[in-house]
């Protein structure tokens, strides 16, 4: 396959890479760390990759996205799959007490992804074929008072990729919205871990296994769908009284 990741300096993304190259598939590459971005395509080429093209790009510049996403078609000539997995993670208590805060996360998680589906949406549309791929969160499912700037930034994406969905799909285009648990990774370097957390390398192994079944919302890893069920059913007399 012929493989566009973007946000590939993420935990996950490097952990997905890793399955595809392993198969010997082609990839693309998109991140804003050169040095990392050129010591993963190495790593992905003695794994087994055929190819890796890499491009060095901050993702919050939006008026950039439509030339990466017209390289990337141009080098690989096709896309089977595009990845987007790139985000940030706020502090709540900064974004309720700086609205720029809030602004900065809404522009790395909401509006940058969205730019990003514009660009690709019709390019799939045109080439009416392939899977495109994103990676959200659980924290999107119900506002929780611990995160839900974060939720917010998220469950956006997740209820554009709805609608979108229905677009891509009369044109022969799968949209899988995927959502990790906690994950051990970088990201939540601060956050005590407990038994919920999972590693990148299994998140990633759920991620593979559920776009090549064309599931359209996946839970990473799969317990989370039980668990936000039980979220989503609390009462609202409840949940406005939990601290979590």
């Amino acid at each position: 396959m012929k493989i566009l990741i973007i946000g590939a300096n993420s935990a996950i993304a490097t952990a997905v890479a890793r399955q595809y190259a392993q198969r010997g598939d082609q990839l693309f590459l998109v991140g804003r760390d050169a040095s990392r971005i050129t010591t993963l395509s190495a790593d992905l080429t003695v794994r087994g990759a055929t190819a890796v093209s890499q491009e060095i790009l901050d993702l919050a510049d939006t008026h950039r996205h439509n030339a990466l996403v017209e390289k990337a078609f141009e080098q690989m000539g096709c896309i089977d799959l595009a990845l987007i997995c790139h985000g940030t993670l706020p502090q709540q208590e900064d974004c309720e007490r700086d609205f720029d805060a809030l602004l900065e996360g809404l522009k790395v998680n909401t509006l940058s992804t969205l730019s990003l589906l514009t660009e690709l949406g019709n390019r799939f549309e045109q080439q009416g074929s392939g899977k495109i791929a994103v990676i959200t969160s659980v924290a999107g499912d119900r506002g929780r008072r611990s995160n839900y700037a974060y939720g917010a930034s998220k469950a956006m994406v997740s209820t554009y990729l709805q609608g979108f969905r229905g677009r891509m799909h009369a044109h022969g285009v799968d949209v899988i919205d995927i959502r990790p648990g906690l994950v051990d990774s970088p990201m939540t370097s601060e956050i005590k871990k407990g038994l919920l957390f999972s590693s990148p390398d299994r998140v990633a192994r759920c991620v593979v296994k559920g776009i090549e079944r064309r599931r359209t919302t996946l839970y990473a890893p799969g317990y989370w769908r039980f668990i936000m069920l039980v979220v989503r059913l609390i009462p609202d007399s409840l949940f406005k009284r939990l601290k979590f």
